[in-house]
């Protein structure tokens, strides 16, 4: 079995190539390897072991609640001490306050040394930006501080049996009396909704405060603590899952549970987006992190295995057979390439001047960098032949886990229907236009990746003129990804002087 082993050289790497000439305000490199070694050792040490222990044994639900698999809640003890969760809180409320870069590298470490328990600590920074953007003075002081400190965890209540991606049919009902808001309903699908690991939990949850035909109009945000409500939120079941056994997914029944409004009445959908954006980044590094997991565990087999013999009649190893390196080659070239796409994405949402260029590269990200995370963890059962589909090398716990990313926070066929619709028309089609000069940016009027913009630019032109562009839209977000990854490869070759990062750029302009 391979350990976790971090990969913060890759990590910092990628952050410089994607910060480049113009580094954000406040950003502090230097300082950004500093946590993020810190944290690595943490994870290396204390979280990533219990990743196979917590897969095998799941999780529990019993009359007292979720019971999280064993050493779960003393790693958790030890992250919050360390002040992990309150890695992007402001100061003033006990946090850290750093920003979404450093907290990326972190985040990345963490999903790819238990994707499970990551799933459960990592909505606290998206519902600290929610409260922090659309919280009372009263509600900011109350939780923030104990999101900060790990006293609460955080959850994100929308999805409903009858609701799936579509927000407008949801039916769980918020109803003012003489003590306030009450909220009345059924949420599935809702990741850590109980857990042993935190004293309380903050649900965040889209209800219905408008007529029951009311559409996305309708809809309010609210908040609800597990230490309040007593026996009004109850857990009807944890799901049994393909992968994430450590994670409780849990289906939440509401009955009159006491709640406050966050935001205005009839902005929900609004308040909710900061937190399903932040999350939307957050599933794409979970897919390089995957992509990351699953290369290193295939190169490190194929470094070792004894396999066959060379030209020259000399014993081989695996990896000197030339379509077991090309499978390497296509694992390194993905997490590579899909951690510099996310990174470049979080530059641009630090610096703030290209909000439209944001809401467009986001879709782009989860599509690219999820599928990458699977087809990473594929190319490993593949590599490890039979000792890849058993359990005991982890490729095949990499796979199951990494399956659910193209999933949840969006199905991926969904992103790709807004890339080739409101991508392209909302505000005038900016962000795309902005994605363009992006490319041009990163790549220096690079020949190959010029050929592949032009071939970008012609079917944008043609899908504009389009009444339904749905047939298209797979093929076009599909276009998207690539020119957009090209381009994070040509600017990781330009700050390196490594042989075998221009070998690999080669590889990865021979795609399209």
């Amino acid at each position: 079995m391979k350990l976790y082993s971090a990969p913060v050289e890759d990590i910092l790497f990628s952050l410089n190539a994607a910060v480049g000439s113009q580094a954000p305000s406040h950003w502090d490199a230097a300082q950004c390897a500093d946590i993020l070694g810190h944290f690595a050792n943490f994870v290396e040490s204390e979280i990533a072991p219990l990743d196979e222990p917590g897969d095998e044994q799941g999780c529990a639900l019993s009359a007292d609640g979720v019971r999280m698999p064993d050493g779960f809640k003393a790693a958790y003890t030890a992250l919050a001490h360390g002040g992990w969760q309150g890695l992007t809180a402001p100061e003033l409320y006990g946090g850290m306050d750093q920003n979404a870069l450093v907290a990326a590298a972190v985040s990345e470490v963490f999903a790819g040394a238990n994707h499970s328990m990551q799933m459960v600590c990592n909505l606290v920074p998206g519902a600290i930006s929610t409260l922090l953007r659309y919280g009372t003075k009263d509600q900011q002081q109350t939780w923030v501080p104990r999101l900060a400190a790990g006293v609460a965890l955080s959850t994100m209540c929308l999805t409903e049996p009858d609701a799936g991606s579509d927000l407008s049919r949801i039916r769980t009902q918020a109803r003012v009396d003489v003590h306030g808001w009450r909220i009345h309903g059924e949420k599935i699908f809702i990741s850590g909704g109980d857990q042993d690991l935190s004293e309380d939990i903050l649900h965040l949850v889209l209800a219905r405060s408008g007529e029951p035909d009311s559409g996305v109009k309708g809809l309010s945000l609210f908040i609800c603590s597990k230490s309040e409500s007593g026996d009004s939120i109850k857990v009807s079941r944890i799901e049994r899952k393909l992968g994430l056994h450590a994670s409780p997914t849990c289906q939440l029944t509401f009955t009159d549970a006491p709640a406050q409004l966050i935001g205005d009445e009839g902005d929900g959908l609004k308040a909710m987006f900061t937190l399903m954006n932040h999350a939307r980044i957050d599933v794409s590094l979970q897919g390089v992190a995957h992509a990351a997991r699953a290369c290193d565990i295939a190169n490190s087999y194929a470094m070792q295995r004894s396999q066959g013999r060379k030209v020259d009649g000399a014993p081989a190893m695996l990896s000197d057979h030339a379509d077991v390196r090309r499978m390497l080659d296509e694992q390194r070239s993905l997490s590579l390439g899909a951690r510099c796409m996310a990174h470049i994405t979080l530059v641009e949402l630090v610096k703030n001047d290209r909000p439209a260029l944001v809401d467009f590269l986001t879709p782009v990200c989860k599509v690219f960098c999820t599928e990458a995370g699977i087809r990473s963890a594929d190319l490993g059962i593949q590599i490890l032949g039979g000792y890849g589909y058993i359990s005991e090398y982890r490729v095949s716990q990499t796979w199951r886990d990494a399956r659910i990313t193209a999933i949840y926070e969006g199905a991926n066929g969904i992103h790709e229907a807004a890339i080739a619709t409101r991508g392209l028309r909302t505000l005038g089609g900016r962000g795309a236009d902005e994605f363009d000069e992006l490319i041009t940016e990163l790549t220096s009027n690079n020949k190959s990746v010029c050929a592949l913009q032009d071939r970008w630019r012609f079917e944008r032109d043609e899908i504009m003129k389009l009444d339904d562009p749905s047939a298209h839209a797979h093929a076009f977000a599909q276009l998207t990804c690539e020119l957009f990854f090209q381009a994070a490869w040509v600017r990781l070759n330009s700050v390196s002087d490594d042989v075998e990062i221009s070998r690999l750029l080669r590889g990865v302009l021979l795609r399209a």
